[in-house]
């Protein structure tokens, strides 16, 4: 049902945004937003890749490595989830040229977006892990599983599920933190829509579009992580019945 509905606002918007782009006004803007858009897009995925990978090695490294290791990924959740994107984002693109570290803006802005999620998503994953039941563990001992067999057949595809509902979440902040890389140079939907107002001085056509498109792209996140995790919990329905 949920899904349905999520579907419906889709449809609504993107025909709200062709309905919107058949006016004069708007149209104009319609081009140079899109390819904004294809920008936004393109960070969040490899953004979101990259924050799946870090949330994961550096849950994995804080439950099970050794001190060092543990430590290790301790600092670097503690200092991405407790300092601004926006900061680390300048400190990326600012900060490490003095030290001779010269980076592209747009690996700037994969690198600082996909840390600063994957580290609020190591703690997700954490979480998810723990949460696995004691008997789920107890099983896996008593089978004689060495603990990455554990992992990879018993508790992470049974934490799997209980991780997609807050990945979903943190997704959609990802989505929203693509505006900050308009400070840095990228011309991405952001920064397009501030060109374009300062150009033309319309306002309300430009951030209008502005506003749908965004909504469009949480969306499709939304129905995308809802479907992920309906078939992961009927996965683990079916798992469970066997």
């Amino acid at each position: 049902m949920w899904i349905r509905m999520l579907a419906a606002m889709l449809a609504a918007t993107l025909l709200l945004i062709a309905l919107l782009s058949a006016n004069p006004d708007y149209r104009l803007f319609m081009p140079g937003l899109l390819d904004g858009a294809v920008l936004t897009v393109e960070i969040t995925l490899l953004g979101a890749v990259l924050a799946v990978f870090m949330a994961l090695i550096a849950a994995l490294a804080k439950l099970y490595g050794p001190l060092p290791i543990r430590w290790l990924s301790t600092t670097y959740i503690e200092i991405f989830r407790g300092t601004s994107a926006l900061v680390q984002l300048f400190w990326l693109y600012f900060v490490l040229p003095q030290f001779g570290i010269f980076l592209d803006a747009f690996v700037v802005a994969v690198l600082a977006l996909g840390l600063n999620i994957g580290a609020y998503g190591a703690e997700v994953v954490r979480g998810a892990i723990v949460s696995v039941a004691r008997g789920q563990w107890e099983a896996s001992i008593a089978l004689n599983m060495s603990q990455a067999q554990m992992l990879r057949r018993i508790i992470l595809p049974q934490a799997f599920a209980a991780m997609i509902p807050p990945w979903g979440n943190l997704f959609i902040e990802l989505v929203k933190s693509t505006s900050l890389v308009s400070l840095i140079t990228l011309a991405d939907l952001t920064f397009k829509a501030q060109q374009m107002n300062q150009t033309t001085l319309k306002t309300v056509p430009v951030f209008t579009l502005v506003l749908l498109i965004y909504l469009a792209i949480s969306l499709t996140v939304t129905i995308g992580m809802r479907l992920l995790e309906q078939r992961a919990s009927r996965g683990l329905t079916r798992g469970r019945v066997a």
